[in-house]
């Protein structure tokens, strides 16, 4: 019995705020991204852009004008699939515009056709960290009831435009990172009491189902996601606290799924907000359209896992909560531990909770990689790890799970969004810059380029 579907779908993701660069051409407006001169995880970001400083994403690795020489060095790998998202404000500048920027626009149809010229199929975010900055200056973000308009109207746009294009579409990034990165996930200040983050958080399902709803009736045979960061969560010990403690954390991010995959909010959710004084504005229809419109799939990034003791003060990064040393587990250079067999556990999961598709859209690794004097890089770490994932996805899906695909996060080198740096590389391809933003931008190809190009020739069968 062969361990993946036959049409399992194999490829890489990145974000567009991480990748193309290009941030003020053709038409695009600065996003939240744009303002952020380290990694847009922590929250910290200028009040305007000053051209004395160094923003990260103003470059990115120039995916804006490399992308043909990128995906055909994706084609070469034999990606099925490639997951980026659509920089809200290349369409909508401002966000709040009634009518599109047409280059922006155009860019997307050159990218989705340079896809699908070699047989990738484009998986695209709609809002991945990139909320157009007039929408957070001006408005509030995510707080403001407005944004649910001005969403909506750019779904609706980017679907007719791409109807013939693109199947396969998520929603928001992570959504349940807005409990600890609201400014990158909700446009919502670091400090936004639990009030505004689960207001932000109500208006974004809102949101979200009526994407859902634009979805299905322009393009019928599409699948429309949501996605949350899902890196899962142990108890330290076997005392009732530690264990309590560690499911209610657990729920917090589930929490998103629940009412995203479900369609209604959770029991559990009543004392949460009674008991942090948080009451909801809805209007009338609100709960009908959260419950007539879910999602079709759930997108989830897993990258590790944490343990938590009772009392204890959580620490939050890109990777998800970090807690307490496992003795079991190994860490990366980043000291992110590395539990491949959490993944399967986090799968089965997911699986008998919401009886839908799965979709495991980020797992990586990141590392420091050392170029040698002939310019080969052989990271046999991230070959490693990779191939410790891909055997318990395998596992998983003999468990029952029904896991549509895997895209390897950061298939290029690209800018961290926990820190701004290009020292932490997640890619397969290897880019020449470095943290300062100096360096050529030629690509090359890694160790693991041809390590993952067997893979998925094989159908997960050589790893």
């Amino acid at each position: 019995m062969a361990r993946f579907p036959q049409h399992f779908l194999w490829g890489g993701a990145i974000a567009a705020n991480q990748a193309e660069g290009a941030w003020n051409v053709d038409g695009k407006g600065p996003s939240i991204a744009d303002v952020v001169r380290g990694g847009i995880a922590s929250g910290q970001h200028d009040a305007v852009i000053d051209p004395n400083h160094y923003y990260p994403s103003h470059e990115a690795v120039d995916f804006y004008h490399r992308y043909k020489e990128d995906v055909a060095l994706f084609a070469e790998m034999g990606f099925q699939c490639f997951r980026t998202s659509i920089a809200w404000s290349r369409i909508f500048p401002r966000g709040d515009e009634q009518a599109p920027n047409e280059a922006g626009l155009a860019f997307y149809d050159r990218l989705f056709d340079e896809l699908l010229k070699y047989g990738i199929e484009p998986v695209i975010t709609l809002s991945h960290y990139e909320t157009p900055l007039a929408l957070y200056q001006e408005y509030g973000g995510w707080t403001n009831r407005a944004l649910i308009t001005h969403f909506t109207r750019y779904c609706e746009t980017v679907f007719r435009r791409y109807r013939g294009k693109v199947k396969y579409w998520m929603t928001f990034n992570e959504l349940n990172n807005m409990n600890r990165m609201p400014f990158a996930t909700g446009a919502v200040d670091a400090d936004a009491s639990l009030q505004e983050i689960y207001q932000a958080n109500h208006h974004q399902f809102v949101a979200n189902a009526l994407a859902n709803k634009l979805c299905h009736e322009i393009i019928p045979e599409a699948q429309i996601g949501c996605m949350l960061s899902l890196s899962t969560v142990y108890p330290a010990t076997c005392h009732p606290d530690d264990i309590f403690e560690t499911q209610q954390l657990r729920r917090r991010s589930l929490f998103y799924s629940d009412v995203m995959m479900n369609g209604e909010y959770p029991a559990w959710s009543a004392r949460l907000f009674r008991d942090n004084n948080i009451t909801l504005a809805m209007e009338p229809d609100d709960l009908e359209l959260i419950a007539r419109y879910p999602s079709d799939y759930l997108g989830f990034s897993y990258y590790r896992s944490v343990v938590h003791k009772a009392g204890a003060q959580m620490q939050i990064d890109t990777g998800g909560a970090k807690g307490e040393d496992n003795p079991w587990l190994k860490k990366t250079a980043w000291g992110w531990p590395v539990d491949p067999k959490g993944l399967r556990t986090v799968c089965n999961e997911l699986a008998d909770r919401y009886r839908k598709p799965l979709f495991i859209v980020e797992n990586g690794y990141g590392g420091v990689d050392e170029v040698a004097p002939d310019g080969t890089i052989d990271d046999v770490e991230r070959i490693e790890y990779a191939r410790q994932h891909i055997l318990e996805m395998a596992e998983a899906i003999a468990d029952g799970c029904d896991i549509i695909g895997y895209t390897w996060w950061g298939p290029i080198d690209i800018i961290s969004a926990g820190t701004g740096e290009m020292k932490k590389r997640y890619g397969f391809i290897y880019v020449d810059k470095d943290n300062d933003g100096k360096g050529t931008l030629a690509r090359s190809r890694k160790r693991s380029f041809d390590w993952y190009k067997q893979v998925i020739a094989s159908n997960g069968e050589v790893v």
